[in-house]
């Protein structure tokens, strides 16, 4: 059996792969692939985490928890998402760093179901949005406390993912940049899924309708029907024409209300936010999706 975590990051996806992905269940279940809904395990899996301390699950234990996701018998793929697999989000930043506490929940994830081929999944994003975002989902809680005095150009992402790399133990991790989604959504979807590329699938244009005026989206639409795109390449390449004139801005911008930061330093982060994405696409240990 295969078994996908999907990890977030925080503030990257808000369960839109699972409630996209369980739209085509018709789909999924001639491949005996399984998208449970949240709330039917995200209370089993703590509990089995909790009780394990890290260890191997007994066979009990994991039909409980397949039960707990599904009444079928055959079971190919499973999957599970949610952000709080990585830490809750007051846990992103401590005096410790940047998701300091993610590369050991690797290990008592995998270890749910010890004789599975398990993948991780996960959607990198610019720490210059991530912090705005924390600080908007955590009002009780001043900026201050939630960057815990550090400086924002130390949260990196190539150092968080080399030693979740390491943790893994040679399980396979998947890593996209959520900044890219419009352009390589329907390709997430199908990694996550385990669909074949030429598969039809519903909820491809999920993210375009997101960020896209209703016009532009149109336009887009009778574009591809009159001239099909015959490579993922070419779907791209119409997808970001569309997108330069058609974007809604005001979902793509970052804004910074927050004490301190300026333009240049939202421009040194997301540099650095840069880099380490080049780097990491390059590691061993990692399935990149690059647009």
């Amino acid at each position: 059996m295969q078994v996908i975590f999907h990890m977030g990051a925080h503030a990257t996806d808000d369960d839109q792969i699972v409630r996209t992905l369980s739209k085509n269940f018709r789909l999924l279940r001639t491949l005996e692939t399984f998208v449970p809904a949240p709330k039917n395990y995200r209370m089993v899996l703590r509990d089995a985490l909790l009780s394990l301390k890290g260890g191997p699950a007994d066979q009990a234990t994991q039909d409980a928890i397949v039960t707990a996701c599904t009444p079928h018998e055959h079971v190919s793929r499973l999957i599970f998402s949610h952000e709080f697999f990585l830490c809750i989000p007051d846990r992103v930043i401590t005096p410790q760093g940047f998701y300091a506490m993610a590369p050991s929940k690797l290990g008592p994830l995998a270890n749910l179901f010890p004789d599975a081929d398990v993948e991780f999944h996960m959607a990198l994003i610019n720490p210059a949005t991530l912090v705005t975002q924390l600080v908007a989902r955590q009002p009780k809680k001043t900026y201050r406390e939630i960057i815990c005095d550090l400086d924002p150009r130390s949260l990196r992402w190539a150092p968080v993912i080399r030693e979740m790399v390491a943790a893994a133990n040679g399980k396979r991790i998947v890593l996209w940049c959520n900044e890219d989604l419009p352009l390589i959504w329907p390709e997430v979807l199908r990694r996550v899924g385990g669909l074949p590329a030429e598969t039809p699938i519903w909820g491809e244009e999920v993210i375009l309708e997101q960020i896209m005026v209703p016009e532009g989206l149109e336009r887009l639409r009778a574009y591809i029907a009159s001239h099909p795109p015959q490579t993922i390449a070419q779907r791209r390449k119409i997808v970001a024409a569309f997108l330069d004139k058609f974007v809604r801005h005001d979902e793509i911008e970052i804004e910074a209300p927050l004490p301190h930061w300026t333009e240049d330093l939202i421009d040194d982060i997301t540099a650095l936010y840069d880099l380490d994405v080049a780097e990491i696409a390059e590691m061993d240990g990692v399935e990149f999706i690059a647009p």
